[in-house]
């Protein structure tokens, strides 16, 4: 018989529900864990819109992970983590929007038996910001100001299935969140931080596109374009990377904007305007011509970032301004960044962020401003791989001790242990088989060094290593072998070898 567990479901999406879909349950009749007294096999599948790795791929996923949590520990961010569930009325705090219709619930079975009015009472967080803002209303006096956080871990949408698009997936976040106010200065550490990070990850060349939202608002009220007609234009212009400059030009002349040939001839040509270089980028600025109160205010703001990354020793082959650049979300109020890989361009964004004003007004009465960044590392790891710029990693483990007869044994794990305290990590063979057989494991788990000690080197008081990369093998005293070992190993890392 089958008997329903207590543990948590996920429902469906905010979408889902709110389109009045019946929560479906199979029956225990249809289930069939039992067929004639044996259990039925169900065949092994993971469910769509999951990135599932093998392990050699994990290692190469969780490095990245590693390279990125270490650059914004060095950058003095603190970690924070928050629950995979949130409360469904602290989590749908925003109305409308694509993201809160993907909002998956979550419910028990028990609970979903009982029935009852209403939405669940949990839901699966969609991204880390909403969470932050909780976190932080409910923390505020105990925190430290501003408040530096960084935070790794997976959230959860309710995307269309299809390939690169995932419902759930890592976001590696940070922010600076300030109490009242927080200096624009922050805004220009952020895309040094990004700069690091990539730099370190090594997938190739980069540029972190900036613009200004108090530039955009400003030049639009030059324009003509006041109060939420900001807001939909800056949306337009967002998409002209996705929709392309006709599309775009067709709905802002069309209905719901009816703007005039020449007032969107000038929104086209300011969106175009791009910077090569640190110098081109000042000069680009001043070219605007004079502006309204508020673009004047971007304007300075974006030397200032300008010119903070500079000391801050960022290469100025790395920034750019992209004026094109609007960011979908409205709470972004000042500066944006988008992150895109030179060579790969179509591969979209892979950092993005900006400056918004109140995180956590739905929360609190506290003004609390920040700044922040988030990298979609799932996307970004399958896209990487698909491109042929992630390689499949070696095994974590660093070698492998063979056993060839079982009297053998007890030198094995010494060994081993001894290994582990040097540094090493080691897998022991603890049941004795064909030498070759233990290589062959050896090679196809990605393990690079194979000890082997039999009665010949134990007379000589030597062990023999089997290097798999490099095809080769020697001898070395046993005494001297892990420190040998060692050596081999960073060889290989500062040579380029896959560790």
């Amino acid at each position: 018989s089958y008997t329903p567990t207590a543990e948590p479901r996920i429902l469906g999406t905010c979408g889902a529900v709110g389109k009045g879909a019946r929560v479906r349950r199979r029956s225990a009749a249809k289930l069939e864990p039992f067929r004639d007294g044996v259990p039925a096999l169900i065949k092994p599948r993971t469910p769509p819109g999951v990135m599932e790795l093998l392990p050699r791929d994990q290692i190469a996923f969780q490095r990245m992970l590693d390279t990125i949590r270490q650059v914004f520990e060095r950058f003095g961010f603190l970690p924070v983590e928050t629950p995979v569930m949130e409360l469904s009325e602290v989590l749908l705090t925003k109305s409308g929007g694509e993201t809160e219709r993907q909002v998956y619930f979550v419910q028990s079975t028990g609970a979903l038996e009982k029935g009852g009015e209403g939405l669940p009472e949990l839901a699966l967080r969609f991204d880390l910001t909403v969470p932050l803002a909780r976190y932080v209303a409910e923390h505020e006096h105990d925190l430290a100001f501003p408040f530096r956080r960084y935070q790794m871990q997976r959230v959860y949408r309710g995307e269309r299935a299809q390939r690169g698009r995932f419902r759930e997936f890592y976001q590696c976040d940070i922010d600076v969140v300030g109490k009242d106010a927080l200096s624009p200065r922050f805004d220009a550490e952020v895309p040094a931080v990004i700069a690091a990070v990539f730099e370190r990850l090594a997938i190739g060349e980069f540029t972190i596109q900036l613009n200004h939202r108090k530039l955009l608002r400003g030049f639009f009220e030059g324009q003509g374009i006041e109060g939420e007609s900001q807001f939909a234009v800056l949306r337009e212009l967002d998409k002209l990377d996705k929709r392309g400059e006709d599309a775009v030009r067709a709905t802002l002349a069309g209905e719901g904007f009816g703007l005039s040939g020449d007032v969107i001839d000038r929104l086209m040509a300011f969106s175009k305007v791009r910077s090569t270089g640190h110098g081109d980028a000042l000069v680009k600025l001043d070219a605007l011509g004079a502006g309204t109160a508020l673009f004047e205010e971007g304007r300075d703001e974006l030397r200032a970032i300008l010119s903070q990354l500079k000391a801050l020793g960022v290469a100025e082959s790395r920034y750019a301004l992209n004026l094109s650049i609007a960011r979908g979300l409205d709470y972004y109020t000042g500066v944006v960044y988008e992150t895109t890989l030179d060579a790969y361009p179509q591969i979209g964004s892979i950092c993005s962020g900006g400056r918004y004003e109140n995180l956590a007004g739905h929360y609190t009465k506290s003004k609390l401003p920040g700044v922040g960044i988030s990298i979609g590392l799932t996307r970004l790891f399958f896209q990487l791989k698909d491109a042929g710029l992630v390689d499949t990693a070696e095994s974590s483990v660093d070698v492998l001790v063979a056993l060839l007869d079982d009297a053998g044994l007890s030198h094995a794990l010494g060994l081993s242990q001894r290994l582990r305290a040097a540094g090493l990590n080691v897998e022991t063979q603890l049941e004795p088989r064909k030498l070759a057989k233990q290589l062959q494991y050896a090679d196809k788990a990605g393990i690079r060094f194979v000890v082997m000690h039999g009665e010949d080197e134990a007379a000589r008081g030597v062990v023999a290593v089997k290097d798999l990369r490099r095809g080769e093998q020697f001898e070395v005293s046993e005494a001297e072998l892990a420190s040998t070992l060692l050596v081999e190993r960073e060889q290989l890392r500062t040579t380029g070898g896959a560790r």
